[in-house]
């Protein structure tokens, strides 16, 4: 009897043993405050209906978690918040070239061309999109060949709302409506991952949700934007008030994220224009003070790098926001930097002159420092007068010591868009001219690969300085355009450019690779993953400039894509651009497909005064924001609908040109 009592005994301490070490571990599960927990995440698994716009009222669902109710570890009193600049928007310069006066332009085959070129973006767009509605809706991207969903975003459907806006600009109101319902239930506390990017939450999804917003009035999407941005704002909770790119939730709920001794400039400074519009929308000025401390900061530390004007690819924002590195680019990690000063000085309606003086100060630096001359045959050919932004280490004798890797990204082709808005702003038509040939230089690119797709990295051999090149971009430096070159003529014959040598191109290719087109030293990243930043130039210099051979290199690369890329259900990244047969696909279709390519794409042959660049902003993944503009009163004219206070209310045309009314009323359409 004693030993059953003694074996009874064991078996219920063993049971109470387990049981408190099982409650031990769901303790530790559910409360350390770093355990990295991954959330679950639903996504749709069946087939769906054609999309059909509906009148019912949007179903919203309010994520898990209120950040907005969040308390501050380090806070900041609210009497010493910065505000958005007061006062009324300052008339901005006309940016756009005068299409209105172009009898060329308004010639009726023109326009018949144009329409067709349109439709037959806006056919590969719905290809693709339904492809995703199919076999991916919910998850960040499809697979465009095994046509499953993956989740690289947190899972919170990058490409759902990606493309909103683009669904609106194309006149997909079905899709659109449908869209605007899934993304009204959307969780952000429901991740597929335990951390995300502030910088690619920011630009794809906060952006997204703010410009389709802006376009459609679905509240919903402005209420998801509050939602999500509230969360982010805690990624700027920090002892210094600079932000944490990597933002681990749980972490960042209580307070314990610390920013990065070595972050990408660009994840620094692309954050301006999404948080300023939030604030402009929502008048919550805790967004605006977040992105202007680090704006501050960029302007303190501009003229103290290795080379003063330019911020090295990675700052400290753990010791006091240092620029100490020796590394330069308008490439990866540092492009969209410099992309956001002229457009936050747009955006702001130029109340803020430090972006303005922080552009002009980069410009030049960038001019002087990384844009170079590549060697390449036929220099004096019509297109061949070119640019290429390269990437340079500053060397140890002191400030302004730099040396030039002559390579080029697919990252940096943005440049020129840049350059040409920022001579329009500004009064620089020499940054104009800069612009063209930096996207000159991305169409030749392009030509130069049997694919017609130009790869990710590369290199080339830049022109020898006494070949005189370089006396031209000493003029530019001052800001003064080469005989010939101003921004409204055709391109002037090349005369400076060095002359084709075929024997000094060989010996500098390493290794030596047959592959490589003439001028090029070797493609280091041979793969195209469907990226925009050469059509976001081109459309950028059409709208400015009025040049058609522009509209005819974004058709040719349209060709291109499609003819490299196209799956059977969708579009693909591909391996290798330098084959002259069909390419490995690579089965991977990012959002900015949809968000940035065709749609940068499609406004290149819509009307241009639809979603003119005198009427909106685009962020750097093209979402674009309606600029303020100065207040002056407008009668209300017959034919025009008259807002309160007698103020003109602009209607919004579709693609299609039918009028579409904007509904404020939570509904999608």
């Amino acid at each position: 009897m004693a030993i059953l009592i003694s074996a009874v005994s064991l078996r219920r301490k063993t049971r109470f043993l387990l049981t408190v070490a099982a409650f031990f571990l769901v303790f530790i599960y559910i409360f350390q405050p770093s355990s990295g927990r991954i959330r679950s995440t639903v996504h749709l698994h069946k087939v769906l209906r054609p999309a059909q716009a509906s009148t019912d009222p949007i179903f919203y669902v309010n994520s898990s978690i209120n950040w907005a109710l969040r308390q501050r570890v380090f806070p900041i009193a609210d009497e010493t918040l910065v505000r958005l600049p007061e006062g009324h928007p300052e008339a901005m310069p006309a940016i756009q070239y005068n299409f209105r006066a172009d009898a060329d332009y308004k010639a009726a085959d023109n326009k018949l061309l144009r329409d067709t070129r349109r439709d037959a973006v806006r056919d590969a767009f719905q290809r693709a999109w339904e492809s995703y509605r199919q076999h991916a809706w919910g998850y960040d991207e499809l697979l465009p060949i095994k046509l499953k969903g993956k989740d690289g975003f947190s899972g919170w459907g990058a490409t759902l709302v990606d493309g909103l806006d683009t669904l609106w600009i194309m006149g997909l109101r079905n899709e659109f409506d449908e869209a605007v319902r899934a993304v009204a239930t959307i969780d952000w506390d429901a991740a597929s991952n335990y951390e995300c990017s502030l910088f690619e939450t920011n630009i794809r999804y906060l952006g997204g949700l703010l410009s389709a917003y802006e376009m459609s009035g679905a509240q919903p999407l402005l209420d998801k934007a509050a939602e999500l941005a509230h969360m982010l704002l805690a990624a700027f909770d920090t002892a210094s008030h600079m932000p944490a790119n990597r933002f681990h939730f749980d972490r960042a709920w209580q307070g314990q994220l610390v920013p990065s001794d070595h972050e990408a400039s660009a994840a620094v400074g692309t954050l301006s224009l999404e948080f300023a519009k939030l604030a402009q929308l929502t008048g919550d000025h805790r967004f605006y003070d977040a992105i202007d401390r680090i704006k501050v900061e960029l302007a303190r530390v501009q003229n103290t790098t290795t080379i003063p004007g330019l911020w090295p690819t990675f700052l400290d924002l753990q010791n006091g926001f240092t620029a100490k590195g020796n590394m330069y680019t308008l490439g990866g990690m540092a492009d969209s930097l410099y992309e956001y000063l002229p457009k936050m000085h747009i955006l702001l309606g130029g109340r803020d002159d430090a972006y303005r003086s922080m552009y002009i100060k980069a410009a030049d630096a960038a001019r002087q420092h990384l844009l170079f001359r590549p060697m390449i045959p036929d220099p004096d050919a019509v297109g061949h007068d070119i640019l290429m932004a390269g990437t340079v280490l500053a060397g140890g004798n002191g400030k302004g010591s730099a040396s030039l890797i002559p390579e080029g990204q697919h990252l940096t082709c943005f440049a020129g868009g840049m350059f040409a808005l920022g001579g329009k702003l500004f009064d620089r038509p020499a940054d104009v001219d800069v612009g063209r040939k930096l996207t000159q230089g991305c169409i030749w690119a392009y030509n130069a690969f049997p694919t017609g797709l130009m790869p990710e990295t590369f290199d080339l051999v830049p022109c020898p300085k006494a070949s005189g090149w370089m006396d031209k971009m000493a003029l530019l430096s001052n800001n003064k355009s080469p005989p010939g070159s101003s921004s409204g003529d055709a391109a002037p014959e090349n005369s400076t450019a060095c002359p084709w040598d075929e024997a000094a191109w060989r010996a500098l290719q390493v290794p030596k690779d047959p592959r490589c087109p003439p001028g090029f030293a070797s493609v280091r990243d041979s793969r195209y993953l469907l990226r925009p930043e050469a059509v976001e130039s081109v459309f950028l210099l059409y709208r400015m400039t009025g040049d058609r051979s522009l509209q005819e290199a974004a058709w040719n690369m349209f060709l291109s894509i499609q003819r490299s890329t196209t799956t059977k259900h969708a579009n693909s990244a591909i391996a290798d651009v330098t084959v002259t047969g069909p390419p490995q696909k690579l089965d991977s279709m990012e959002s900015f497909w949809f968000a940035e390519t065709l749609k940068y794409l499609y406004l290149t042959f819509t009307e241009p005064d639809y979603y003119s660049l005198d009427d909106y902003v685009f962020n750097t993944e093209a979402h674009p924001f309606k600029i303020p503009k100065p207040k002056v009163p407008t009668p209300a004219t017959p034919g025009t609908a008259a807002g309160p206070a007698g103020k003109t209310v602009a209607k919004t045309i579709p693609a299609n040109g039918k009028t579409a009314k904007s509904s404020k009323s939570g509904k999608a359409g």
